[in-house]
């Protein structure tokens, strides 16, 4: 994206505020002069921020806007926006599991090894379908319940929020373990975080937010 000029995020506002609006006009609210607006308007129109109708003036681009705001969010990596993962150790019973859910107020809980290494996931299905009809949850571990790996859908801090996101939608789950190499031959991997549909529609409500200011 092209970093703008004082003046031209001026342009830009006026356009925004008072479009259509000729470029005549627009020289006169900055008290300038047409031929010193001409170079700022030229580099505007072609990087699509404005839109310019012969004998009717300049346009704001909505569509372009959107489209920098989309560019933002699909840059940004999971690493900033990453939370806490609400870990388990793998050998937990299965009931001391859902208290662990509701106490955490979370959909997934991540199961490691005596490692520390991500060994597992366990979603709120996984534990309501094995909590219908089992009377022994205090003594059934969390390993007998849990995907593993390698069907583990992982994330890396580097990869981007839209990279999470596909990964979300393709393979119909609410949340990723964000995860370090440790040794990928393996399946080895150092638990660092958890990112959620709901965390990524957070973000792009604060991009949307930052933007409108």
């Amino acid at each position: 994206m092209i970093k703008l000029t004082k003046r031209q995020d001026e342009i830009l506002k006026i356009v925004k505020e008072s479009g259509p609006i000729t470029g005549q006009q627009i020289a006169e609210k900055l008290s300038l002069t047409r031929a010193a607006l001409r170079p700022d308007l030229a580099i505007l129109t072609m990087a699509g921020n404005l839109d310019a109708r012969p004998r009717v003036g300049y346009f704001f681009n909505h569509n372009h806007e959107v489209k920098q705001q989309a560019e933002q969010f699909i840059l940004r990596k999971v690493a900033d926006y990453k939370a806490f993962p609400i870990v388990v150790e793998k050998s937990t019973s299965v009931y001391d599991a859902i208290v662990q859910l509701f106490l955490e107020d979370v959909g997934t809980l991540y199961a490691v090894d005596s490692d520390g290494y991500l060994a597992g996931v366990i979603s709120r299905k996984d534990l309501l379908r094995t909590a219908i009809g089992n009377k022994d949850l205090q003594e059934l571990p969390c390993s007998v319940i849990m995907t593993r790996m390698p069907n583990i859908i992982t994330v890396t801090p580097d990869e981007t929020l839209l990279e999470a996101a596909k990964k979300m939608i393709t393979n119909h789950i609410d949340s990723l373990p964000v995860v370090k190499e440790i040794n990928p031959g393996n399946h080895t991997y150092l638990l660092v975080g958890r990112i959620t549909k709901t965390t990524i529609t957070r973000a792009y409500l604060e991009i949307m937010e930052q933007n409108s200011v």
